[in-house]
């Protein structure tokens, strides 16, 4: 929680004594602490982190994600880190590889039901998997800290047709921990054909964003 300082002292640049000493100060630091608050509420709907995904759990054995910030980052050509191996069972009981896809560019999308931003890009990731699945592109998720029931319910109700991995106990989210570390829910890898990556996303993906992205990676030499 945010607190404004009782005793003597300077904050934003206003003497923060008492207020009855200083009542015009009262209206700015309204206003600053309005402004923090606003700026929280901002970060807190771009990605659940929330301790949510960067704790350790005992389910982690002890690790714990990079933190990070909301926001994509680039790698050129041939310079994005090697995505490790993935196996592991899907949200309806099938084995399933990461390596199955190599060759294909691939959009790896780190999420949970109960995650309002996963929700509100839900949409997106549907309607581009749908349209771009006649050209290779292939989509997977990781769902998070999650139950198979309520992971199928989410999928039924945005109508993702795409397979995610159950990943109750963060294992596969760590995998990638050395390389480019799901700082936070919803985390959005794009994977070119080679298997590097060529761009993560921390927080909501939008539309036109994220197929931007994708051909990039289309783009890129196999």
């Amino acid at each position: 929680m945010f607190r404004l300082p009782r005793c003597p002292g300077r904050y934003a640049g206003i003497p923060a004594r008492c207020a009855r000493a200083h009542p015009a100060a009262q209206p700015r630091a309204r206003g600053v602490v309005a402004g923090v608050l606003a700026l929280a509420a901002s970060l807190a709907l771009t990605a659940c982190d929330s301790g949510a995904i960067g704790q350790s759990t005992p389910a982690s054995n002890g690790q714990s994600f990079v933190s990070g910030s909301a926001g994509t980052t680039f790698y050129g050509a041939r310079s994005g880190p090697v995505v490790p191996r993935v196996t592991g069972t899907t949200l309806t009981g099938q084995k399933l590889t990461l390596a199955q896809y190599h060759g294909h560019v691939v959009v790896m999308n780190f999420w949970g039901s109960w995650c309002t931003p996963c929700r509100a890009e839900a949409k997106a990731l549907a309607s581009l998997s749908h349209r771009l699945s006649p050209t290779g592109v292939r989509f997977l998720g990781v769902d998070i800290r999650d139950s198979p029931t309520n992971a199928e319910a989410f999928d039924s109700d945005f109508h993702i047709s795409y397979p995610s991995l159950n990943d109750p106990g963060d294992v596969i989210a760590l995998d990638f921990n050395s390389t480019v570390p799901p700082a936070g829910i919803p985390t959005t890898l794009v994977i070119g054909r080679d298997g590097r990556v060529t761009a993560r996303v921390i927080g909501e993906v939008s539309y036109p964003g994220l197929q931007g992205l994708i051909n990039r990676a289309m783009a890129q030499p196999s």
